[in-house]
C-alpha cells in the first residue's frame, strides 16, 4: 500500500514538473529566421506578461491600410534587465520595430529591435537568434 501511494505521489510529481516544459517553445517552432520584418508604426497596446511580453503595434502601408502586428520580446524580467522601465513604451507611441516573421500567423513576430521616437534603441530581448 505504501509503495502505490509512493509511486502515484511520484508520478504526480513528474507529470507536475513537466508542464512548463510542454508550455514553453523554441524559437523555429514559432518563427522564421530566413523571414525577416520591419515597420513603422503606432503602439496599440503594451502587455507586461508572463512568459513573453507583448507589443501591438499598428502599422499603416503606403496604401493607408493599417496592419496590427503582434510582436513578442522576452520575459518582462529579461526586458527590465535590459534596460526598459515599464514608462518607456506606452499606447499611442511610435516606434520602428525590426523582427523575425511569424510561420502561421503573418502579423505575428518576435522583435529583435525596437527604436522609440526619441532614438532609444532596445535590442537583444527576445531570444531571436543573432543575425
Amino acid at each position: 500500500m505504501k509503495r502505490n501511494l509512493g509511486m502515484l505521489v511520484a508520478g504526480f510529481g513528474l507529470c507536475w514538473l513537466s508542464v512548463p516544459l510542454v508550455a514553453h517553445h523554441s524559437f523555429a517552432s514559432e518563427y522564421d529566421n530566413t523571414r525577416p520584418v520591419e515597420g513603422t508604426g503606432i503602439v496599440a497596446k503594451v502587455e507586461w506578461t508572463n512568459p513573453h511580453m507583448r507589443i501591438y503595434v499598428d502599422v499603416t502601408d503606403e496604401k493607408g491600410v493599417v496592419t496590427t502586428w503582434n510582436l513578442e520580446l522576452g520575459s518582462p524580467n529579461s526586458v527590465l534587465r535590459r534596460g526598459w522601465t515599464r514608462n518607456d513604451l506606452k499606447a499611442g507611441d511610435t516606434i520602428t520595430f525590426k523582427a523575425y516573421g511569424g510561420k502561421k500567423v503573418l502579423t505575428r513576430a518576435v522583435a529583435d529591435a525596437i527604436t522609440l521616437a526619441d532614438g532609444r534603441a532596445f535590442a537583444g530581448a527576445s531570444g531571436a537568434p543573432d543575425r
